[in-house]
């Protein structure tokens, strides 16, 4: 997508770059608790993981053993701003980069024209207050590398029902997609 060479899917992986597995299993609790990374999958079902990619939490992300695959990295803001100013910016870029139709998305799927080939699909996330799995053909969050405090870390969103992707601080123990980026792309 312009200079950029994006992940076709949402990140699935159970274990980090190295090997190590990451943490998953985790309860409402354990999870709205956690300090380390961890992943889960909405409703813990694994036809979810298939289509929509795991759920991460943030110190997933700020983890050194690395969780994207070789040659790949969690872009941070600054490059989901290149993303989504190559796309005509905040207002229009959601719609771009949603995939097109009701299949995943819960209408009225605003704006969904998928021009961007990013296919976003509506993930749901999981609360990092409780631990809850929710707004699955609502919405999808992606992580971004960036942290601004010690409770919160950058992320970008897409609604069902607006053309726009949002950013903004959020808990980090939320269970968030991941999109990887690839080391080869331009910054420009």
């Amino acid at each position: 997508i312009g200079h950029q060479v994006w992940m076709a899917e949402n990140l699935k992986a159970t274990h980090y770059r190295n090997g190590d597995a990451i943490t998953t299993g985790l309860d409402n609790s354990e999870w709205s608790s956690a300090s380390e990374g961890a992943y889960a999958v909405y409703d813990d079902d694994p036809a979810n993981a298939e289509i929509y990619g795991n759920l991460y939490n943030w110190y997933t992300v700020d983890d050194g053993r690395g969780v994207c695959p070789e040659n790949f990295h969690i872009p941070s803001d600054d490059e989901y701003t290149i993303l989504v100013d190559y796309l005509g910016g905040e207002s229009v870029a959601g719609g771009k980069m949603k995939e097109a139709g009701l299949e995943h998305w819960n209408s009225p799927n605003t704006g969904a024209t998928n021009e961007s080939g990013f296919t976003g699909l509506s993930a749901g996330y999981r609360t990092g207050d409780y631990g809850e799995y929710i707004n699955k053909g609502e919405t999808v969050h992606f992580w971004s590398s960036d942290f601004t405090s010690n409770e919160n870390a950058e992320a970008r969103r897409l609604d069902y029902n607006n053309s726009s992707i949002d950013k903004g601080a959020t808990n980090k123990n939320g269970g968030f997609s991941i999109r990887c980026l690839s080391d080869e792309t331009q910054t420009t």
